[in-house]
């Protein structure tokens, strides 16, 4: 017994043999069935926006350019609250940026109907 223990450790089993096998299923149920019984805490983040509302490109100088419609943000009263709306919509689907600038796209009518906002990593 405490010579198949220690062939198990060191891994001594010939491909194809009944002990290899065992190990193989060992592992791989053990690489299955972990998320469901251990919290790794890497869930990914919950989006609250359909991906409609923001889009992203490329702005061509290695940052991102974001359109969010002006829907999706919070009631806002200053130009920092805007910034500070716009972060929250941004960081869930790329992480920390920093907003260079942002620019409100306006209806015929002048209303705001989106933001611009070009923002590097």
């Amino acid at each position: 017994m405490k010579r198949v223990l220690r062939n198990y450790v060191f891994w001594t089993y010939q491909r194809g043999s009944v002990h290899y096998d065992v190990m193989v299923t060992l592992i791989l149920l053990f690489i299955f069935l972990s998320p469901r019984v251990i919290n790794y805490h890497d869930r990914p983040v919950e989006r609250i926006l359909p991906p409609s509302q923001v889009v992203v490109t490329s702005d061509g100088h290695a940052g991102l350019m974001y359109q969010i419609d002006a829907a999706t943000l919070a009631a806002f009263h200053d130009e920092q609250d805007v910034k500070l709306e716009l972060r929250s919509v941004i960081v869930p689907i790329s992480g920390y940026v920093t907003i260079d600038r942002y620019q409100p796209v306006l209806s015929t009518g002048g209303k705001v109907i989106a933001y611009r906002v070009w923002a590097h990593r």
